[in-house]
């Protein structure tokens, strides 16, 4: 049975995104006073007291860099939130958010949208649904309250 892999923001974009985002402008950390806040580097809640940045992310261009893909207008940045300094990245028991709706977006290898899913709750059957078509390359899965990149899902090796 195929197990599907949770990715965080890599290292290197994270370096790249702790000096300037992919919006241009420069990291203003702050400290997170209440928690609670979805990290991309580390792939869980943030904790009351750590310093952390919402910057502007492009996943979508950031992947299709090291691919033949060119997404046209289906290449959007969007707010996510990371440590402000280096973190240990994720420690991942089973797919992490998996707490509330979350939409299961399915990208071709060219870089287009080729549809999305609703989902109550993120499992490998959701993933498996998604890569079912041959078609798909890699799944974002997002938040349903604002459309926000959580993380990304590729297709197996076979």
């Amino acid at each position: 049975m195929t197990t599907y892999t949770a990715l965080p923001i890599d290292s290197q974009a994270l370096k790249e995104l702790r000096v300037t985002d992919d919006a241009g402008h420069p990291m203003s950390p702050v400290t997170d006073e209440e928690g609670g806040a979805p990290l991309r580097c580390c792939l869980r809640r943030s904790a009351p007291g750590e310093r952390i940045a919402l910057v502007s992310y492009a996943p979508l261009r950031r992947w299709a860099a090291g691919t033949d893909a060119r997404p046209g207008a289906y290449d959007e940045q969007g707010p996510v939130f990371i440590h402000a300094e280096e973190c240990a990245g994720p420690d991942l028991q089973g797919h992490p958010f998996a707490d509330a709706h979350r939409t299961v977006r399915r990208y071709s290898a060219d870089g287009r949208i080729l549809g999305g899913r609703l989902v109550d709750t993120v499992t490998d059957d959701a993933f498996r649904n998604a890569f079912d078509d041959p078609s798909v390359a890699l799944v974002h899965v997002r938040a349903v309250e604002y459309g926000c990149f959580l993380y990304e899902v590729r297709r197996p090796s076979a």
